[in-house]
């Protein structure tokens, strides 16, 4: 499911597609809150969703950097919404009071997600990344937790 966003969007900033032992060093390596699969009542994986440390230093400690990936033929229909309300639960726990996402300018359907979702846009890192041989934008958007 991971690949697809490598191989065909610039969602996943990687450019080569991963196995799964990429996922199992990305956890042992990444300073990770929480994580969680996403599936449905057959038990198929639809996707999966990660609270991550913002930083190390403790000034940021409140803050922490949220990521999903939904199967694209699940997208559109509430699982987003679902892993988006876990993850702000698991925040709140944590006494987290910020979340922050960075976006590929290209998905504009996840801008206007979190838009929608109260995320308002901080700024864009103007034509940072090039992948498929051409430029984009990062979109760094920040949610207030109450």
């Amino acid at each position: 499911m991971f690949n697809y966003y490598i191989r065909e969007t610039t969602s996943a900033y990687r450019e080569k597609t991963v196995g799964y032992e990429h996922f199992l060093k990305f956890i042992d390596t990444t300073d990770i809150y929480c994580g969680f699969a996403i599936k449905n009542n057959e038990n198929k994986i639809l996707g999966f969703c990660l609270l991550e440390v913002y930083s190390s230093l403790s000034t940021f400690s409140e803050v922490a950097e949220i990521m999903y990936y939904i199967d694209k033929d699940y997208t559109g229909k509430g699982i987003g919404t679902i892993a988006l309300k876990k993850l702000e639960d698991e925040a709140r726990k944590r006494k987290i009071r910020k979340l922050l996402a960075d976006i590929s300018s290209d998905n504009i359907s996840s801008i206007k997600f979190h838009e929608k979702n109260g995320f308002i846009e901080y700024g864009r890192l103007k034509n940072i990344a090039n992948k498929f041989h051409r430029y984009f934008s990062v979109v760094l958007m920040g949610k207030e937790l109450d």
